[in-house]
């Protein structure tokens, strides 16, 4: 397996049915998330839900990192702000309150097996806004 990551300024603070990033699955292969980290780049507090979804119109395409030089290119893909919304499938249980200071937030470790997409290319898992959220520092980490 080869391991990836893409991180990025939230384009907006997204909705409950709008991802602000999100890692998509293709046709035929699945990612298998390792780690989300997120940053409040305001002063208001804002809470957020790690949920798998399918369907909606995801935003602009992020640029992927390969953790090794030798590794193929990343076949799976990492979203920014969804456009239209997005069917929630099921929520993951983790969850982060960032508080009312910039750098407030967390990262979400995944352990051994990781928390993997469903297969299809508008299958995914990402981050939303429980309540109102805001313009956040976010990133993704996955292996394929």
């Amino acid at each position: 397996m080869a391991r990836y990551c893409a991180g990025m300024t939230a384009a907006g603070a997204g909705t409950s049915l709008r991802p602000i990033i999100g890692l998509l699955s293709t046709a035929s292969v699945t990612g298998c998330i390792r780690m989300i980290g997120i940053w409040n780049t305001q002063g208001i507090a804002c809470a957020y839900k790690v949920v798998s979804f399918t369907g909606g119109t995801a935003g602009a395409a992020q640029v992927e990192h390969k953790y090794r030089v030798n590794a193929p290119p990343a076949l799976c893909t990492a979203f920014g702000l969804w456009t239209a919304d997005a069917t929630i499938v099921e929520d993951t249980g983790y969850r982060v309150q960032a508080g009312a200071a910039v750098g407030s937030g967390a990262m979400f470790p995944f352990g051994d097996n990781g928390l993997e997409t469903a297969v299809g290319s508008t299958a995914g898992i990402g981050l939303i806004p429980i309540g109102t959220g805001q313009v956040c520092e976010v990133y993704i980490e996955w292996d394929e």
